[in-house]
């Protein structure tokens, strides 16, 4: 049953602005002369031979000492972990012989962590360096499904500790996330006396958590009821979206009444059997009617919307922790914001929030990249520098390890950034680190946009959906040259705003921006004051420039199609997220185009890989890659013949 109005998508305009978005891109990084390692330095800590960090979790003690657990089973104790006056790091093990510890905290004395099935008490009760008691808190079931991840804990305000809990997947549906035992695909609050609150459902891998304002947030990976990564605030009673969790919904003290058969009376599990066999719910291909979150939201008001949507394939593929940063500037200038890990890209994420409307929303930037490995859970010591634990087991990520320990360092230096962006009633307002230059600040070439939406089905994953420039009337620069109001008249509640300045250049250097890409979701546009025309500069560089004739290069023809440039496929493999897995040279969580091109398939064979890939074609890469039906045809084959150029 639909309960929305049909959307559609224009593609022959959204192709073309995409290739004009990734022309500015390259005009961005030529005019670019820093990188993030003059402002963000990464330094690897060393560990003594025979020692693996796979970092589960990672936390800063009240003495300077750093508590890493690893993925294997062991809590270490690292003395001056950043190396301080040369001295080399001193490991020692706390505990050992825990199943897959997936977080750390730390009360009155003793660490917390989270093993697949309970929350755990370690206890140095002779005070030798080694815990002596492992108490059991709370303990909940396991059905030994390899998925069946518990993530935290989470110390609370009131020393109550959030625990977070992994679907696990069906047998015959293997593609399906299912709670199989309570309290899968829930958030469960727990009490130091064993007593356990369920808290919020809908979550379908809650690997990363944190507090903001001392309120519950977490963050989810793309797959099935999931379009995309992001992040989400979680009250008490919320229901996240994904509804393998609503079979517990009839449990005692549950705060969610919502039921399984209310919620796909509204919408289409798509569970078919065909020739006795189950269809996988695989995303249909130019889908003309697809359901979206908010418009379910009217029926079941508990659905919680994402506050923030961190774009797949541009701000990560799978991403874990959430870190206020309460350095006081130690970190850099952008104190009280949040941090967001990613596993399988690597990086770190930048997010804003704010209340409009009583709902959280917010910005998020690209931060920094470049760790060895994926990111998993992050702290920040007595001197802001930012301690990362990493691994990419079962997930794969980019990087040159399969797991570490690394710390990041602000050198000093301010970058020229968008500081935050706000949400305003005719558009946003962007903040900068230093002042703009005004003239190419108030210049429309200088700012390129779109927005979007992510569909909300069974299937995996979701492309953008529902593309449509952003069209800006007009700039307004402030007398400090630090704020930018850009005025739009056509914002779009629930969608991601992903506005690009490729033009704004600082007022002193004549940089433009360090990650000159913003990404705004707006579930609610804001009262107040619009700006008039009067207040606004409608100024285009372009306007005052003669129009160049340039000879077009006709493409190669292949087999009937056009082998496009690197530079013209870009907006192809962007679009269709395949660079959140591939690199043109270089191996990433998947295989290098290059090396797809040793292969010698046929074109129309790497069009059938993409909608249905065969893991065993590749058994050296740890994560299989999904089917991806809801790239076009036309589009598939002009990806496939562009990599068949590659031989």
């Amino acid at each position: 049953m639909k309960i929305h109005k049909k959307h559609t998508i224009q593609k022959f305009r959204v192709v073309v602005f995409l290739m004009l978005l990734f022309a500015s891109q390259h005009a961005i990084e030529a005019q670019n002369n820093t990188i993030e390692d003059d402002y963000y330095r990464l330094t690897t800590v060393p560990t003594p031979e025979g020692v693996l960090i796979e970092g589960g979790g990672v936390l800063s003690l009240p003495n300077g000492n750093l508590a890493v657990c690893t993925r294997r089973g062991d809590v270490w104790i690292i003395e001056n972990p950043a190396m301080d006056n040369g001295v080399q790091p001193t490991f020692k093990k706390f505990a050992s012989g825990l199943h897959e510890p997936l977080g750390l905290a730390y009360k009155d004395g003793a660490l917390y962590t989270v093993q697949r099935g309970e929350l755990t008490k370690l206890i140095d009760s002779d005070v030798d360096g080694i815990a002596d008691i492992y108490q059991t808190i709370y303990a909940w079931p396991l059905s030994t499904h390899y998925h069946e991840y518990s993530f935290g804990p989470v110390l609370a305000p009131d020393n109550t500790f959030f625990v977070t809990a992994n679907v696990a997947f069906g047998n015959e549906e293997w593609w399906r996330g299912e709670s199989r035992v309570p309290w899968r695909a829930w958030t469960m609050k727990i009490s130091e006396d064993g007593s356990m609150e369920p808290w919020a459902t809908g979550m379908r891998s809650p690997a990363g958590y944190g507090l903001y304002n001392d309120e519950l947030f977490y963050t989810d990976n793309q797959g099935d009821w999931v379009g995309s990564g992001a992040l989400w605030h979680l009250p008490k009673g919320a229901f996240a979206g994904h509804p393998a969790g609503l079979k517990w919904s009839g449990e005692k003290d549950s705060p969610i009444k919502l039921t399984e058969a209310q919620f796909y009376s509204k919408i289409d599990k798509r569970q078919v059997r065909k020739n006795g066999r189950f269809v996988k719910p695989e995303n249909i291909i130019d889908e003309a009617d697809p359901d979206f979150g908010y418009e379910l939201k009217k029926a079941f008001p508990e659905l919680q919307l994402p506050a923030v949507i961190l774009p797949h394939g541009i701000l990560g593929i799978s991403n874990s922790e959430i870190l206020e940063d309460k350095t006081d500037g130690k970190f850099g200038p952008f104190a009280g914001q949040l941090l967001v890990g990613d596993m399988g890209q690597s990086k770190i994420m930048r997010v804003v929030l704010e209340k409009i409307k009583g709902e959280y929303q917010g910005v998020a930037f690209d931060f920094r990249s470049g760790f060895q490995s994926g990111v998993m859970r992050m702290d920040f010591d007595h001197n802001g520098r930012l301690f990362v634990g990493e691994t990419n087991r079962g997930w794969g990520s980019a990087g040159t390890t399969n797991s570490g320990l690394e710390y990041l360092t602000w050198t000093g230096r301010t970058p020229f950034e968008m500081k935050t962006v706000k949400a305003m009633p005719d558009g946003f307002e962007i903040e900068f680190t230093m002042p703009v230059d005004k003239a190419s600040a108030e210049d429309l070439d200088s700012y390129q946009g779109k927005s979007y939406i992510y569909k909300y089905h069974a299937a995996y994953g979701s492309p953008q959906t529902n593309i449509e420039a952003i069209k800006l009337k007009g700039v307004s620069v402030s007398d400090d040259g630090l704020k930018v109001r850009i005025v739009t008249d056509n914002l779009r509640q629930y969608y991601v705003h992903e506005i690009t300045l490729p033009g704004v250049k600082a007022k002193e250097s004549e940089n433009i921006t360090l990650h000159p890409t913003f990404y705004y979701t707006l579930n609610n546009i804001p009262e107040g004051e619009k700006l008039t025309p009067s207040e606004l500069s409608t100024k285009r560089s372009s306007a005052s420039k003669k129009k160049i004739v340039v000879k077009k290069t006709v493409p190669k023809i292949t087999s009937g199609i056009a082998i496009l440039s690197d530079k013209d496929i870009q907006p192809l493999l962007t679009s269709n997220t395949c660079v959140a897995c591939h690199q043109k040279d270089k191996r990433v969580i998947g295989p290098s185009f290059k090396e797809i091109a040793k292969r010698k398939y046929s074109n129309e064979k790497i069009v059938e890989l993409i909608y249905n890939p065969q893991p065993k074609n590749w058994p050296e890469y740890a994560t299989p890659m999904a089917p991806m039906p809801q790239v076009p045809k036309g589009e598939a084959l002009q990806i496939a013949a562009w990599i068949n150029s590659l031989k």
